[in-house]
């Protein structure tokens, strides 16, 4: 038999396995794709889920439980407690992250929340959502000074779109003072970087979200359990121990706790699998969700300006999501194809089997001639 032939077949098989693992490839990016709707569709509606929960446990014409910092501590314990079950039952498996980086992560995480509540007990509700919106830019700041990370002119006027959106429907009176300007700042630089801090640990350590997640819930829980009664007993002058529970009550922060699980773990999937800046620009679609649900089940307002702010808001998500898969195009055409499409094996196979076909071709000639 031919050996030009034989190595010749032994490339064609070659080529067929990497058709095949191409195949492979691209079934993994389409579940990938999959998960990535899953992950974005368990946030959006566990948090508008746990808004809606809350607003009925917290304010006065439901159970009057307005002892936020606490029901975040409990929050994250149910967290910590699924996390630590699923460890137990070999589910998930723990993987060493220093611990005074899980510590510094928490106390970034915790001071956000107690910001956020203290800057929502001192400032307007009109100029806390200003503080809010003001987390994309500065997440895009971020995320350049600490990353070097770069964005196209599309993404930033996508970005710019939202914002615009997202503040026209939700702000209304704007008044600040001096501790509530001090409280928002460094809820907003907090929460910004803790939010980006998520992805870096992920990462920096080769640790999945939900991992990640199970080792911070228990610092977080147990610090929010002790600071946060005395927080909410300075946010509202009550004591969570004077608190009469119902079984109504006790039901609605059971239900607030499960939610909480879901929306924490879906935090920490889109923020690994995407961006800090993707988590805050799409996860506006919770701030529309929650306008529209309050309209339909609490009989809130809608007026032209919001409805206007809501479609403009949803138009700069849309146009987000196209520039980002633009710029992920562009980056992939940037890079030098300087490789043969040929692996290095199937090169040297096609030229062992070209010499030797040459060779066999050559004998053959010297026979006929004899």
């Amino acid at each position: 038999m031919n050996l030009g032939a034989i190595s010749l077949s032994k490339c064609f098989d070659l080529d067929l396995k990497k058709k095949k693992k191409k195949k492979m490839l691209m079934e993994e990016r389409k579940s990938s794709s999959v998960s990535d709707v899953g992950a974005w569709g368990m946030n959006i509606i566990s948090s508008v889920g746990i808004i809606m929960a809350n607003k009925q446990l917290m304010s006065q014409t439901g159970f009057a439980f307005s002892f936020a910092t606490t029901l975040t501590g409990f929050h994250f314990s149910a967290t910590a407690m699924v996390g630590w079950i699923s460890n137990a039952t070999g589910y998930s498996e723990s993987k060493s992250v220093p611990f005074w980086e899980l510590l510094w992560f928490s106390i970034i995480a915790n001071t956000s929340i107690a910001a956020m509540n203290f800057s929502l007990m001192l400032n307007s509700v009109g100029f806390y959502q200003i503080s809010k919106l003001s987390m994309i830019p500065v997440v895009c700041v971020m995320e350049w000074i600490l990353h070097g990370k770069q964005y196209s002119r599309e993404v930033k006027m996508a970005v710019a779109v939202v914002v615009v959106g997202v503040g026209v429907c939700t702000v209304t009176d704007v008044k600040v003072n001096a501790k509530g300007f001090i409280c928002a700042l460094v809820a907003v630089l907090c929460t910004s970087l803790q939010q980006i801090s998520i992805g870096s640990l992920q990462k920096k350590y080769s640790i999945g979200s939900f991992e990640l997640l199970s080792k911070t819930a228990p610092i977080q829980a147990l610090s929010l359990l002790t600071v946060g009664p005395f927080i909410d007993y300075c946010l509202t002058s009550k004591s969570i121990l004077n608190y009469s529970y119902t079984f109504n009550a006790f039901s609605f922060i059971v239900l607030s706790c499960s939610l909480a699980v879901f929306c924490n773990i879906s935090q920490y999937l889109c923020i690994g699998r995407f961006s800090a800046v993707s988590f805050q620009v799409l996860g506006h679609m919770k701030t529309v969700c929650v306008l529209t649900l309050g309209w339909l089940l609490f009989d809130s307002e809608m007026t032209l300006k919001n409805i206007s702010g809501m479609v403009l808001a949803v138009v700069g998500m849309v146009v987000y999501s196209w520039a980002v898969e633009i710029e992920k195009q562009g980056n992939a055409m940037a890079v030098p194809q300087t490789k043969s499409p040929l692996s290095d094996e199937e090169l040297m196979l096609l030229k062992e089997g070209i010499e030797e076909s040459g060779l066999r071709d050559e004998e053959l000639g010297h026979v006929q001639k004899s």
